[in-house]
């Protein structure tokens, strides 16, 4: 099949329109016309509805559209793959991590990344769902567990625990609970316990639910949490990397932390000496470091 001809109909399926794909390139609405009729002639079906408003894609349409789609995103892999270098880091990054760490920890530091390396462009992709990265899904994870798929390189960046925290404002109104059944008397703030998050974090709230707690306030991310934290609302459990970049946040029953939740980062095999790779797993090892630091000056570890 004639790549060309794919090509084209690709760029008239995302525009939906002859002339705005004729712009984009950079060839005459009758010429990209005939290469998509053409396409439909050797195909023997028909791959557009025309319609005065536009076109619009038929069922056998959607099925080309998607394959093509899929190729050119393989291709845009390859041709940044190719283009790192030794000396250069610039193209595309795809990091998937949690809401709450993509969010709260990782995407505030981003800014030292591109001070260092300008033409890098990191498309976060903040979800709980898993993505294959074997599959190129994505191109890096950060991930609260580690990573079971085959064909990955991963590294064991730190660990995390799941701990009480408030305001010291809040706390000054309600006073301080020195004991779990004095959480009673406080209205707790937490993931709900059906939303996707780590099992440690499930199974710490779990247990504190059984302490009576008249009211509570359930958010389905950590951001929420938080929020609900720094507005004086309650006690909120949350990791406690979020809390470094809030010092003023009040630790909560000290000798209470969920288990153990170790955080790996892993990319494909294929990408181990990919520059784009390489200096983004540096920096987040770099940021690790200095978190670490943080936490011991903050006597929070």
């Amino acid at each position: 099949m004639d790549w060309d001809k794919l090509r084209i109909f690709h760029a008239v399926a995302d525009a939906g329109s002859l002339t705005h794909a004729g712009d984009t390139l950079h060839l005459s609405q009758s010429a990209v016309s005939r290469q998509v009729r053409a396409l439909e002639e050797s195909l023997n079906t028909t791959l557009f509805h025309r319609h005065a408003r536009g076109l619009i894609l038929t069922e056998q349409g959607e099925l080309l559209f998607d394959a093509t789609q899929a190729m050119l995103k393989r291709i845009d892999t390859a041709t940044a793959r190719i283009r790192d270098s030794e000396e250069e880091v610039f193209g595309k990054l795809r990091v998937t991590t949690t809401q709450g760490f993509g969010a709260l920890w990782l995407a505030p530091r981003l800014t030292k990344l591109y001070q260092n390396y300008p033409d890098l462009n990191i498309d976060l992709m903040l979800e709980e769902r898993v993505l294959d990265l074997p599959m190129r899904e994505a191109d890096v994870a950060i991930r609260m567990k580690e990573p079971s798929q085959a064909d990955l390189v991963r590294k064991r960046l730190m660990s995390i625990r799941m701990r009480l925290y408030a305001t010291p404002e809040y706390l000054a109104s309600h006073g301080t609970p020195t004991s779990l059944s004095d959480l009673s008397g406080h209205r707790l703030i937490c993931q709900n316990t059906s939303a996707a998050q780590v099992n440690a974090g499930m199974q710490l709230v779990q247990e504190l639910l059984t302490y009576d707690i008249e009211t509570t306030l359930t958010v389905n991310n950590y951001f929420g949490v938080l929020q609900a934290v720094l507005s004086n609302l309650g006690i909120g459990v949350l990791p406690d990397y979020i809390i470094e970049d809030f010092p003023h946040v009040v630790r909560v029953l000290p000798e209470l932390e969920s288990n153990e939740v170790p955080v790996f980062l892993a990319y494909p095999e294929e990408l181990r000496h990919s520059r784009r790779v390489m200096v983004f797993r540096d920096f987040v090892q770099e940021e690790i470091i200095a978190h670490r630091r943080s936490r011991r000056a903050m006597g929070t570890d």
